[in-house]
């Protein structure tokens, strides 16, 4: 099945391609010509997704999906949430949003996080949402280099044994420092698009 995925970030767009697996023709915006971006004008996680659907949607008439994702630390009353990617300002990157997050959790014992993710679906312009969530917390530092975003940083409660069952995350291995494999079979994104993709299959697509 052919559909665009509404992000420009290529660490998404591979995930989501392993998630998927075989059977999908993922494409990007900038495959389809698009290279404007969407103000993510939104105040919750779905609203913008659904800005970021709607705006592929309009400009090629194609089924396609985006998705919005959150990191809510409670300690920090759910911040930084719709401002996640955003959270050190316009034009700084997931560095200096990382260097935020620990300075504002300097001395906080409490580091409880989870992050979410909504996913909407335009199909034949109908609109479907799907979401998806993992509970962890924030480490002290920076540790492993795998992933993208917060992911140096991010402790899961559980990642998959080796016959793919969830276990209690003992050795508090942050999300950066397990398998690409491993993360999609419990990330927020991961448990959002495999609910979208049955929910296709369903429909015979």
């Amino acid at each position: 099945m052919k559909i665009i995925f509404a992000t420009a970030n290529k660490g998404k767009l591979r995930e989501a391609g392993e998630i998927l697996g075989e059977g999908w023709d993922l494409a990007s915006p900038a495959e389809m010509g698009i290279d404007e971006d969407v103000e993510e004008t939104g105040e919750t996680l779905k609203d913008n997704s659904l800005l970021k659907a709607r705006f592929i949607h309009e400009k090629t008439g194609a089924d396609c999906f985006a998705d919005d994702t959150g990191l809510e630390v409670d300690a920090l009353g759910g911040a930084p949430g719709v401002h996640t990617a955003r959270y050190a300002g316009e034009g700084h990157d997931f560095q200096a949003n990382i260097d935020k997050l620990l300075t504002n959790l300097t001395g906080v014992s409490d580091r409880r996080a989870r992050f979410r993710s909504v996913v909407t679906l335009i199909l034949s312009g109908q609109e479907f949402f799907f979401d998806g969530c993992l509970e962890g917390r924030i480490a002290g530092s920076r540790s492993g280099k795998g992933g993208f975003g917060y992911d140096p940083v991010f402790i899961p409660d559980e990642i998959p044994s080796a016959d793919g069952r969830p276990v209690p995350n003992t050795d508090n291995l942050t999300l950066a420092e397990i398998s690409e494999e491993d993360k999609n079979a419990i990330s927020h994104r991961g448990k959002a698009l495999r609910l979208m993709a049955a929910f296709l299959k369903e429909r015979g697509k």
